[in-house]
């Protein structure tokens, strides 16, 4: 018998639900064992479902395949079947998310959620475990807010800010104020999951618009570099970022382009590559199985980073920047690029639970 913590996925048919059951198959300490979808999904084999619609090269894994799909309107049919889920849920409102989520805390389960419902929420962490794992002790002040026991709902944040928010943060802790940036996103058709984009709209086109993209990109940032005060999470008061966010005809890969202005101390090109080539967290000081080895790669060629070349970058979750240079306008500028469907989406979600067990919030 398995010693893998069993785990439930919450959306298990749509894009993000089977990136994580992709990821997922072989992982040293989590192991598939429930499956919940929408109701015209549920009593049915996952392999009778996503057979003509699975979006990975790979095979549907085999321990998998023969689940049984339940109703994920259902939280107590997850009882004793699974420890916690991974929610990649798309309900009619954020309203009706939050509400599923918290039925699943309540009645015990952990909640790992990709949704953007609870983002908002000031006693659920939304984690970037390289850059605010310390965020992880407000899930004490919201289990107690609730009264519940061992269940608890924690986020991740949008996708497309990963592709900065480390080489940020790093920035950040060398002791470099950042008072205002500019951020323009590049962002892959998967971001919209499946079946995503209409053709018509990316085939020989850009489209410079994406519903609520743009207030993500500048207010999410605040919380993440936020501080915990009285069981709280307190944005911080900066950086004041502008966003412009674009879809384009990538398939997977987010790229920013981003151009800063410092607070009164400014590094040198050559100083923001060495803080960038040496930053590490907690999860690499832990060593935990989806922390890729080195977070932040920097690139020389003046022709990078590439989605296509470096989006898979230490298994899907390193950040490439590169392009490094002056800013005329502000002071340096740089681009960014991470996979959008495995660090920003499932990949992150797997790094957050990891991050959960080690901190003894899920066993």
């Amino acid at each position: 018998m398995s010693n893998k913590i069993p785990v439930g996925i919450l959306g298990a048919t749509g894009a993000v639900g089977q990136n994580y059951i992709n990821l997922l198959q072989d992982h040293p300490w989590f192991e598939v064992t429930y499956v919940a979808a929408s109701p015209r999904s549920a009593g049915k084999r996952y392999r009778e479902v996503v057979a003509t619609r699975w979006l990975l090269g790979a095979n549907i894994p085999a321990g998998v395949a023969d689940l049984m799909i339940e109703d994920a309107n259902f939280p107590e049919k997850a009882k004793g079947k699974c420890r916690f889920v991974f929610s990649a849920l798309e309900l009619e409102s954020k309203d009706a998310i939050k509400e599923l989520e918290n039925a699943y805390a309540a009645l015990g389960i952990p909640v790992v959620s990709n949704a953007s419902a609870h983002r908002w929420t000031d006693n659920v962490p939304m984690l970037i475990p390289e850059i605010n794992p310390d965020h992880v002790s407000v899930i004490d002040a919201q289990k107690k807010a609730h009264g519940w026991d061992t269940g608890f709902v924690a986020v991740k944040p949008n996708c497309s800010v990963q592709s900065y928010m480390a080489p940020l943060w790093a920035l950040m802790q060398a002791g470099y104020e950042i008072k205002r940036m500019i951020v323009n996103t590049l962002q892959a058709v998967s971001g919209a999951g499946y079946p995503g984009v209409p053709s018509l709209d990316m085939i020989d086109n850009i489209v410079p618009f994406i519903g609520g993209e743009e207030e993500k990109s500048e207010r999410e940032p605040l919380k993440i570099f936020g501080s915990v005060k009285d069981g709280k999470i307190v944005n911080a008061a900066g950086p004041l970022v502008a966003a412009h966010c674009n879809r384009v005809p990538v398939i997977n890969g987010h790229t920013a382009c981003v151009s800063l202005e410092f607070g009164d101390k400014k590094p040198s090109l050559e100083e923001i590559e060495r803080i960038w080539t040496a930053f590490r967290g907690l999860p690499q000081e832990l060593d935990l199985p989806f922390a890729p080895k080195q977070p932040i790669i920097v690139r020389h060629e003046p022709n990078r980073p590439q989605p296509r070349r470096d989006r898979d970058e230490d298994k899907g979750m390193a950040v490439s920047v590169g392009r490094l240079r002056e800013c005329p306008v502000f002071d340096i500028r740089f681009v960014g690029l991470s996979h959008n469907t495995v660090r920003g989406a499932a990949g992150g979600g797997i790094l957050n639970a990891e991050l959960l067990k080690a901190k003894g919030y899920l066993s």
